[in-house]
């Protein structure tokens, strides 16, 4: 229902966002109900702006006039107004246009791509101005207005993320298909195998390990898993299961009734001794100074 997408409620909430490196300005929400919901002829005369317009029809007819074109639009039409290009659009007498607006101006960061390149923002400032690829368009409208009648906690990422999105659709639509195009980023599956088997590591510290049983959790070789290991975490399995394990000992002997021997045992160590010199190599305290002074060393 076109009710759905009034987004006027978003003005003065949902100004500004970021999108792959370009800075979002919202400047505009809007809405005029359609003859569906007793909408009555009007024309917003000939003005222009110094950011980008974009409507979408969601009910009824009318006219939209970019500079020296005119464009007949019908509901399902998506219609851009280019910066400083003088416009005007006119509902029919018989058959009043129902649409949802929003203005936003689109500045390029030190990381964004540039506006000449080929991408979802092409469209935005060059070619048609009248799409009916709406893509999800309709669909993010409808969440924003959503977000808009009913204030609750998280709205602001939320308004932020779908703004950002319903910025990238519309540039979509209005981009030629050849310039949407991409390479898929390619997957490095070394990095997938070793967060597996560091969380594996993780989930067993409490537990004897081997290499074999971390290497099988990513279905690798011993030899493979190594490898991972000193390429991601910079150090062998076993280094980085000690200082998994030590860390973990750390954060539980700062509890007032921390017994060094059970934080041992909870971290996998069944030898006292080996985990007092495990846990002063990686920290500089024994387990008992360390729980004393909360974790404090201080010098002179």
């Amino acid at each position: 229902m076109s009710e759905d997408r009034d987004v006027s409620g978003l003005i003065g909430r949902l100004t500004a966002t970021r999108v792959e490196g370009f800075e979002v300005d919202f400047t505009d929400w809007g809405y005029f109900p359609g003859a569906d919901l007793g909408g009555v002829w009007w024309r917003n005369h000939w003005h222009r702006h110094t950011y980008l317009e974009v409507c979408l029809a969601n009910s009824g007819s009318g006219v939209f006039r970019h500079g020296d074109e005119s464009f007949s639009v019908a509901a399902g039409d998506l219609f851009l107004a280019r910066r400083g290009v003088l416009h005007e659009i006119e509902s029919h007498h018989d058959d009043p246009l129902g649409i949802s607006f929003w203005g936003f101006d689109l500045t390029p960061g030190r990381r964004a791509p540039r506006v000449g390149e080929g991408g979802w923002w092409s469209g935005l400032f060059r070619g048609a101005v009248v799409s009916r690829r709406v893509g999800q368009v309709p669909a993010l409208l409808q969440a924003l207005a959503a977000e808009a009648g009913s204030f609750r906690s998280g709205h602001r990422p939320v308004t932020r993320a779908l703004g950002a999105a319903l910025v990238v659709e519309t540039g979509r639509a209005f981009s030629e298909a050849e310039e949407l195009v991409t390479e898929p980023p390619a997957l490095d599956r070394s990095e997938q195998s070793y967060a597996v088997m560091h969380r594996f590591l993780q989930d067993n510290l409490a537990q004897p390990v081997s290499v074999r049983d971390v290497a099988s959790a990513a279905h690798l070789s011993d030899r493979q898993a190594e490898r991972l290991f000193h390429r991601h975490g910079g150090a062998s399995m076993m280094t980085v299961l000690r200082r998994l394990r030590i860390e973990r000992a750390a954060r539980l002997l700062r509890a007032d009734d921390a017994v060094v021997g059970g934080v041992a045992a909870e971290v996998g160590y069944t030898d006292l001794p080996s985990f007092r010199a495990a846990f002063k190599a990686v920290t500089g305290q024994s387990p008992r100074d360390f729980r004393r002074t909360n974790g404090t060393v201080h010098l002179g």
